[in-house]
């Protein structure tokens, strides 16, 4: 897997911190709380600008959500 480079538009850090999360979407998913959509984000250390970009999430992992109500 390739290395990412990363330099902030807001201040040209080179430093980041990555992470990620989970949303509901749809009307269906907000009713069970199945978070059906997976973000990951980059976050400059020094001055937090983020970006946000959007990750596949696998049938199994939203099962297992619905199951355990997480």
């Amino acid at each position: 897997m390739e290395k990412m480079q990363f330099v902030c538009p807001k201040c040209g850090c080179h430093e980041f911190v990555q992470d990620q999360f989970q949303a509901t979407g749809g009307t269906m998913a907000k009713l069970f709380d199945i978070q059906n959509k997976k973000f990951i984000t980059i976050s400059c250390e020094k001055c937090g600008y983020t970006e946000i970009y959007r990750a596949e999430t696998s049938t199994g992992a939203n099962i297992l959500d619905f199951l355990i109500g997480s």
